[in-house]
């Protein structure tokens, strides 16, 4: 991937303030809106059936994350979403825990069957259980069988690579080691830090930041996506950079706003890590 079109990507966001609809969980709301402002967007969480038609009509982008599925947020899912595929606006799913249990599994794979996903974002066990894979999750988190390691990358970029061609989505697998594939193309980042496994929602975040960088990027979703994850993963590496003896996760989760906040083009094609992966 080119260097000059991360810093395209970051500068985009920054110049063009997208508004981001998100119907997002309830454990990290507040933090994937902090997150959207931080990076240069803006955010606004509607997930009442009656009004996110409105809502996703006025923004540029729309994020489904399904960590905390109720029956009424899966009714505002699908009309946002249909309202969104209108518009032509891209849209990124987080199937936040698909194959922990049968509903979460069955909204991810149903909304994925029925609207047309620009940006799948998840970590491996979630992408298996969508993929109709064999995959044994942790809850929200990933199975130690299924993490991305420097062994197992090529495998893992094949899978990704013929997930993203089954979908037509443009698919980043997240974890220690990043993968991002539009089914052609494919991409490890190795930016980021294990302290961003011990807070709640970089995940989500980062699913909100694809969206951002999605809606100010139209016309290239794959670089787009990488530019995210890395300047997220660095965000990571920056903030845990930050920390004290003292510090926990608690300093670590305000360094990590802060890192995103401070983020430009220059810093994040400076500091990316970024590697094509053949085939």
């Amino acid at each position: 991937m080119e260097q000059f079109a991360l810093k395209n990507a970051v500068e985009t966001v920054r110049a063009s303030v997208p508004l981001v609809h998100n119907i997002t969980n309830y454990v990290t709301v507040n933090d994937c809106a902090n997150a959207l402002l931080a990076c240069g967007g803006s955010p606004i969480m509607s997930d009442e059936p009656e009004d996110v038609i409105d809502i996703t009509s006025i923004c540029g982008a729309l994020a489904i994350n399904i960590g905390t599925l109720n029956k009424r947020t899966i009714e505002a899912m699908f009309l946002a979403g249909e309202r969104a595929a209108e518009l032509g606006h891209p849209i990124v799913l987080d199937p936040v825990g698909a194959g922990a249990s049968r509903l979460r599994t069955a909204t991810a794979a149903e909304l994925l069957d029925k609207l047309p996903i620009a940006v799948i974002r998840g970590n491996m066990s979630e992408a298996k259980a969508l993929a109709g894979g064999a995959a044994t999750t942790r809850g929200v988190d990933v199975c130690p069988d299924d993490a991305v390691t420097p062994e197992n990358l090529a495998e893992s970029a094949a899978f990704a690579r013929d997930f993203a061609k089954k979908t037509g989505a443009v698919v980043a697998i997240t974890g220690a080691i990043d993968i991002v594939t539009d089914g052609k193309e494919a991409y490890a980042v190795f930016n980021g830090s294990p302290v961003m496994g011990k807070i709640t929602g970089a995940g989500c975040m980062l699913s909100c930041l694809c969206a951002a960088y999605a809606a100010a990027n139209p016309g290239s979703m794959l670089d787009a996506t990488v530019a995210a994850v890395s300047s997220m993963g660095l965000a990571g590496e920056l903030a845990e950079k930050r920390m004290g003896s003292r510090d926990g996760n608690g300093s670590f989760r305000t360094y990590l706003l802060d890192a995103l906040y401070r983020m430009d083009g220059e810093a994040l094609e400076a500091a990316a890590k970024i590697e094509r992966i053949e085939r």
